[in-house]
């Protein structure tokens, strides 16, 4: 059996009770390590609290290398730990696709992640649209593509929840091209950069699917002890300084309930300011007022 578990968001005692359960009777225990990390937890940490060793299993190990992982796993038990929720990142797709494959039965054990914890900002799930990602512009690469999902969830009045770039055990250009195993320091991108890069591709489009007046909610180390909120405009979150990772980004969306404004006022500067924001913004994209169809309408 290959089991996906799910370890939630910060401490090694965030995994459920069923999830510990399957881990401590598994053969090998592997910890995906390239898409999100538990802030306040370590692999040391981890392996103490489970009495099992721990596999980093990274990037080019689970995309590449799924049959070293799955071996006799269908007739052993073979963890595969996945911070947040296991379908959280789309990459685990794949493994349980080549399992199917392979014939190995597969069990899924969830947990909760960024999708769902993020209520916690006072922003209500349901009013949520599609989720992008934002990744580390470079000299030479500074991709869009997130901007028309905004535009949609923008247009039809939905909050975007934005998921900030980590880089773990990447190399660089340089030492790729002369295959050299040597990788770079893990980096986290921050609000202010995300912020920035947004504000960046506003400028090029000039579509307004945002300005620097839009209200947004900066999220720092989400189910963490040290978790915090800030909301203001997106120029404000520019240049704020939002700790230490993990980090996301919500840009607000027109239909912005009374109760989340409420909530959200908990986070603010300055109340009246921050309201005025969300008031300027529910503007933009707003729909033409309903004009019911006249008999003429129906003749023709």
């Amino acid at each position: 059996m290959l089991y996906l578990i799910g370890l939630g968001l910060s401490h090694e005692t965030d995994i459920t009770v069923r999830g510990l359960q399957a881990v401590k009777k598994c053969k090998r225990v592997y910890l995906e390590a390239y898409t999100s990390i538990l802030m306040a937890a370590s692999k040391e940490s981890l392996e103490s609290f489970y009495g099992k060793e721990v596999i980093l299993a990274d990037r080019e190990l689970v995309e590449t290398g799924s049959d070293e992982m799955l071996k006799d796993a269908d007739t052993e038990d073979i963890a595969f730990l996945v911070v947040g929720d296991p379908f959280g990142a789309t990459t685990h797709t794949d493994l349980i696709i080549r399992a199917r494959e392979l014939g190995i039965k597969v069990e899924c054990i969830h947990n909760a992640s960024i999708m769902n914890a993020v209520g916690a900002c006072g922003l209500q799930l349901y009013q949520f649209g599609q989720t992008v990602s934002m990744v580390f512009f470079t000299d030479s690469w500074r991709p869009d593509s997130f901007y028309d999902k905004i535009m949609e969830n923008r247009k039809i009045g939905l909050h975007t929840l934005i998921l900030l770039d980590i880089k773990v055990k990447e190399q660089s250009i340089e030492n790729m091209a002369r295959g050299r195993l040597i990788y770079e320091p893990p980096r986290y991108m921050d609000i202010s950069t995300a912020a920035s890069q947004l504000l960046e591709i506003e400028s090029l489009r000039k579509e307004q699917a945002y300005t620097e007046a839009t209200p947004c909610v900066a999220i720092s180390r989400l189910g963490a002890p040290t978790q915090s909120f800030k909301a203001g405009s997106l120029k404000e979150l520019s240049n704020y300084d939002a700790g230490e990772p993990l980090h996301s980004l919500i840009m607000l969306g027109r239909q912005v309930h009374d109760l989340e404004l409420e909530y959200l006022y908990e986070f603010v500067d300055d109340k009246d300011s921050f309201k005025k924001l969300v008031l300027q913004d529910q503007e933009f994209f707003k729909p033409p007022p309903y004009v019911p169809p006249t008999e003429d309408d129906f003749s023709n």
